[in-house]
């Protein structure tokens, strides 16, 4: 089964999931130029999202959504597994966001110019004034009423495990003062993970925990770093709990 899987991938699914990004990134662009880039912005790759889950025999399930409000901004933070946590959250959370993202993926083509159009933030942490611009741009967008959502490990895992956080995703959310909503993964890293482009049919859990809300005086950084962490190691499998150890394996 595995091998008539793997011809599937590359002969069919690959092709048309090349296409389909092609048509969503085009779509994206034109919808934002012509203004309500909030609209053209987030369901042109929320449908493409799902449509690539659909085509790799990738099924989500979500838990917890009656923890967020549609109405209400937050910060999410989720666990980096693997490729398909963007689908999953693109295509699953329901909720309408920007991410915070690697400047390096704005190189990408024709995506690249998407994300710049659907009004998400590259981050840029060469310097000090480069991180304050894009604390200011981040500001401004999000107080159109969108969220933002963060992967506080900053790139995926090479074994299943959460990699130490980085304090970024904590310092913007205590300067927003917004809710911080930890996202639990689970299955991502089987579908898909960091070491291969080969695709496991699988079942991805996506769990919402409930907020965190900020104090009179915002959050304290480190304390909510290790809220957000326990919330999400708490949705984990025993085999994916702990620290990576931040190596390649052996493939």
């Amino acid at each position: 089964m595995i091998v008539l899987y793997r011809i599937y991938q590359w002969l069919i699914a690959a092709p048309i999931f090349l296409v389909a990004t092609l048509i969503a990134a085009i779509v994206t662009i034109i919808g934002c130029s012509l203004g309500k880039s909030k609209v053209w912005g987030y369901w042109p790759a929320h449908y493409w999202s799902r449509f690539c889950c659909a085509i790799a025999g990738v099924r989500v399930k979500v838990v917890g959504r009656e923890n967020i409000d549609k109405k209400t901004s937050y910060v999410f933070t989720a666990n980096h597994q693997g490729a398909f946590d963007i689908w999953s959250i693109y295509g699953y959370l329901n909720h309408k966001f920007i991410w915070m993202m690697k400047k390096e993926l704005e190189d990408i083509f024709m995506v690249g110019w998407a994300c710049k159009k659907a009004g998400h933030v590259f981050v840029d942490d060469q310097s000090i004034s480069n991180i304050r611009h894009t604390i200011e741009e981040t500001e401004k967008k999000l107080q159109s009423g969108r969220s933002l959502v963060i992967f506080p490990e900053g790139s995926r895992t090479w074994d299943g495990k959460m990699i130490p956080f980085k304090r970024g995703a904590f310092m913007l959310a205590a300067e927003f003062r917004l809710p911080v909503v930890p996202i639990t993964i689970d299955g991502s890293f089987k579908a898909m993970p960091r070491y291969t482009y080969n695709i496991r049919p699988t079942r991805i859990t996506i769990t919402i925990h409930p907020p965190i809300m900020p104090g009179e005086k915002g959050f304290n950084t480190k304390v909510l770093m290790a809220q957000c962490r326990e919330a999400i190691e708490s949705s984990l499998p025993e085999n994916d709990k702990g620290m990576s150890s931040e190596q390649r394996p052996n493939t």
